[in-house]
């Protein structure tokens, strides 16, 4: 560490360092160049830099998902901090940490009608945990130190406002390294209290969410010994593998339609990592064992008997032995038996449809089939995410997605940010032409940045979820068709390199070619205007076991 006095923007830069931070993404402004300037001097931080900043915002709640870590954008003050709003907004309801750091006016000018001036901590108050401005260099630490530890210990973005002038100006206090502390185990009695409801069951369920992802054996194991069925919340593919006997995939949209009835039937079911409680898809009266890490999670959607907060993997584990004396219902894992089998079927019917424009379960088979085990897999958001989520088999593959905040143009800033973050891993993005439109002209970024992303784009023209929606509701679709350009050329004028596939073969070889190109590589599939089944006014059949 510098031992002589630093300025404002260096001792920010070092304390980032010191708490992990990899790199930036951001747009540059003048309110930020002081920062800019010490990003110059510093080789530790990578500035990645965006075509907008929305895409930064995105990017940072992306690497955040993936690492676990705090990760960081940066901006303008006024119109770049309100662009950086929808990525932000992701991060709080899927509560990630995120440090986003905006310019502000010279502190002389601050409260005036200053251009770009407008009071940024009451305008991110509804979607961060923690926002204030510095108006003093010896107070950068503190503030910056205080919203870091919040961001992290509390699983929330943050926001700091640096007035211009202050970047350069000398810091008499030193970066602070971050604190660490230990989580939480639970106690033995609530172990035993949990374990004791459990050994009640005679149809028990687990219901596992992301943030179970460091927990997949252990979860394996207590499945095995409790002889319960395995549904998985929103976007959680890959934490169990979709071959293992007792997992019925997912539970409400884009997921398995037979789960519900299985999870309804339920006497006993443990959350565990999960906020997903969907309407109409649970259980109205069977007792509930929620395991998370942080307790500001318990009791906040899902209706919970009883809570364990600790370290889920080893809180999973102290169960499973608690629980040695169970002996698993025949009956019940015949029913769970009848449900994974009901769907495969009709699942493999749904992937096997051979139609001119490629129907979009189709489409994903093929993906699959071309997918490393652990790629990473960004997907954005729409009737896309649904399709896919539906039909994908997961093995250790790793989703990163929008889960609450439901944005479109999420997929290719997560995937460029986890290319970043994973280099050496396949990353595919899957997105809609809805989807990419939004953000397409940061095409250019991962071009710029030498990121060998795969993008997969499902065609039709149509924003299908909000047609699809609109007769639900018995309504007549109106401007749900797009204008959409030529993706291959847009791309290949992007520095990438790309095809159109519209048979499964031509896509197989192009997947295949994307897979080992040494720059982005995007695949334009004209995909077939298909109603997806959650989205139909009469739904078939239920499982009846």
């Amino acid at each position: 560490m510098r031992t002589e006095i630093q300025n404002v923007a260096d001792v920010i830069i070092e304390q980032l360092r010191l708490w992990g931070v990899k790199r930036i993404y951001g747009v540059i402004g003048d309110a930020i160049f002081g920062f800019m300037e010490g990003l110059s001097r510093h080789n530790d931080l990578e500035w990645i830099g965006v075509k907008h900043e929305s895409v930064a915002a995105m990017m940072a709640s992306a690497e955040a998902k993936l690492t676990g870590r705090i990760a960081v954008c940066a901006a303008q003050m006024g119109p770049g901090l309100t662009n950086l709003m929808t990525g932000l907004g992701d991060a709080y309801l899927d509560g990630v940490p995120v440090l986003a750091i905006s310019g502000q006016a010279p502190t002389r000018k601050i409260g005036t009608a200053y251009k770009q001036y407008i009071n940024q901590q009451e305008l991110v108050q509804a979607i961060t945990g923690f926002s204030r401005i510095v108006i003093h260099p010896d107070a950068v630490v503190d503030t910056l130190a205080q919203a870091m530890f919040k961001a992290v210990h509390q699983a929330t973005p943050v926001h700091l406002s640096i007035p211009s002038d202050l970047w350069s100006l000398p810091c008499g206090t030193k970066p602070r390294e971050p604190i660490q502390i230990a989580k939480p185990m639970a106690g033995r009695s609530q172990i035993q209290q949990a374990a004791n409801m459990m050994l009640t069951a005679k149809r028990p369920v687990i219901l596992a969410g992301n943030r179970a992802r460091l927990a997949s054996d252990a979860i394996k194991k207590l499945a095995d010994r409790w002889g319960c069925g395995i549904v998985m919340s929103y976007g959680a593919k890959g934490i169990i593998a979709d071959s293992h006997p007792y997992l019925a995939g997912g539970l409400g949209e884009g997921g398995n339609p037979y789960a519900s009835d299985l999870c309804k039937q339920s006497d006993v079911v443990l959350a565990i990592g999960t906020s997903w409680w969907p309407e109409h898809h649970v259980p109205g009266h069977a007792q509930v064992i929620h395991i998370e890490e942080r307790i500001s999670v318990i009791g906040k959607v899902i209706p919970s008997q009883f809570g364990i907060v600790g370290n889920i993997a080893e809180t999973v584990g102290a169960l499973t032995a608690c629980i040695a004396d169970y002996r698993p219902d025949r009956n019940w894992l015949q029913v769970v038996n009848h449900c994974k089998q009901a769907w495969n079927d009709q699942n493999d019917s749904e992937r096997a449809i051979t139609s001119s424009p490629l129907h979009p379960a189709a489409i994903v088979s093929v993906i699959e089939l071309t997918t490393d085990n652990d790629a990473i897999i960004a997907l954005d958001e729409g009737d896309v995410t649904l399709w896919f989520l539906r039909s994908f088999k997961g093995t250790a593959h790793q989703l990163v997605l929008s889960e609450r905040w439901r944005t479109m143009g999420f997929g290719l800033p997560a995937a460029m940010a986890a290319k970043c973050s994973y280099p050496n891993r396949q990353v595919v993005c899957v997105t809609g032409d809805g989807g990419l439109g939004m953000v397409q002209a940061d095409l250019i970024t991962a071009a710029r940045y030498g990121l060998p992303i795969s993008v997969i784009v499902f065609n039709n023209g149509t924003l299908q979820m909000e047609q699809d929606k609109m007769m639900m509701k018995h309504r007549r679709p109106f401007e749900t068709d797009i204008s959409n350009p030529k993706f291959v050329q847009i791309a290949e004028a992007s520095g990438w390199a790309a095809k159109r596939a519209e048979t499964n073969d031509e896509l197989r070889i192009a997947l295949d070619e994307a897979k080992s190109a040494s720059k982005p590589y995007l695949i334009d599939v004209p995909t077939a205007k298909i109603t997806h089944p959650d989205f139909q006014i009469q739904h078939e059949g239920s499982m009846n076991p």
